[in-house]
């Protein structure tokens, strides 16, 4: 077996484990339902698929197609679980990430905002136990401590726009919450603004902060790269401010023109947005005119 095909083959195991989890399956419970066992499961999750029957029989079962979990054209995710897995998977070996994501990349935010989003989900969702949220939650922070851990190249572009909402109505949930709540929720989100500003000001090695000006697509996407390949997530689904986590199916692609029109998306957004001291300036105009006093 070449190394090209080892690694294929690890990639269709991360896919597994992902469509896997957006089921809300467990390991026993999937292992049981192929009538395998949970040691077959776990060493076809490695990459150690011996039969292409076993991997058809999974497909199945997990209600994708075979050439999503083979990685072959467009991989669509119809869960948020299962979608940030997968980004969880890519980000964690890429050497740059170029993100479009409202109001900022979720990797570069701040630890009271991790704190603040697990009432906001539950709020997107109705409340209750929400398992989904906690297995999110658990994903969301092991995407954070590896980007900490390896701290590849991050390009992130905000809309000065988004900002605006983000200062005016805070971190939400729902609609309907109580005055006091809200204004708690826009203090909040102030301050996940002002450290946007220090960024800007002060900024990390390898980050750098992009503030669009224009109109930026409704959708967020991100590209992924590792030595010669680039891989593009398109997601449905938003975190922080009126939060989708319930709706969507999220695209995985490698395809060269899918990835070569959203970085001419992204190249064009990033040449027109305002950098550092500028950008940072331009912020705190909107902390001053829409953030809470």
């Amino acid at each position: 077996m070449t190394q090209s095909s080892k690694v294929n083959f690890l990639e269709v195991g991360a896919r597994l484990r992902a469509h896997r989890l957006g089921r809300g399956l467990s390991p026993e419970d999937l292992a049981q339902r192929l009538g395998i066992s949970r040691a077959a499961l776990y060493r076809a999750e490695k990459g150690e698929i011996a039969k292409i029957e076993m991997l058809t029989a999974i497909a199945e079962e997990l209600h994708v197609s075979l050439p999503t979990l083979l990685g072959v054209g467009i991989e669509y995710v119809a869960n948020a679980v299962g979608f940030f897995e997968r980004m969880r998977q890519i980000e964690e070996d890429s050497e740059q990430i170029i993100g479009l994501f409202s109001p900022i990349s979720y990797l570069v935010t701040t630890d009271n905002y991790d704190r603040v989003l697990a009432d906001v989900l539950r709020e997107s969702v109705g409340g209750g136990a929400a398992p989904d949220v906690d297995t999110i939650l658990s994903i969301l922070t092991q995407r954070k401590q590896r980007f900490q851990q390896r701290r590849p190249l991050l390009a992130s572009i905000i809309s000065d726009q988004d900002l605006e909402k983000f200062l005016r109505d805070g971190l939400e949930g729902r609609f309907d919450l109580a005055p006091g709540e809200r204004q708690v929720r826009r203090r909040m989100a102030l301050a996940e603004v002002e450290h946007i500003v220090r960024m800007l000001r002060e900024p990390d090695i390898g980050i750098q902060i992009g503030v669009a000006r224009e109109p930026i697509p409704s959708t967020s996407f991100q590209i992924a790269r590792k030595g010669g390949a680039s891989t593009l997530t398109i997601s449905p689904f938003r975190l922080g401010h009126n939060p989708n986590i319930r709706v969507g199916v999220g695209l995985i692609t490698q395809a060269p023109e899918a990835l070569e029109l959203h970085e001419e998306i992204a190249q064009r957004l990033w040449a027109t947005s305002l950098k550092g001291m500028e950008a940072a300036s331009h912020v705190e105009s909107l902390i001053a005119k829409h953030g809470i006093t």
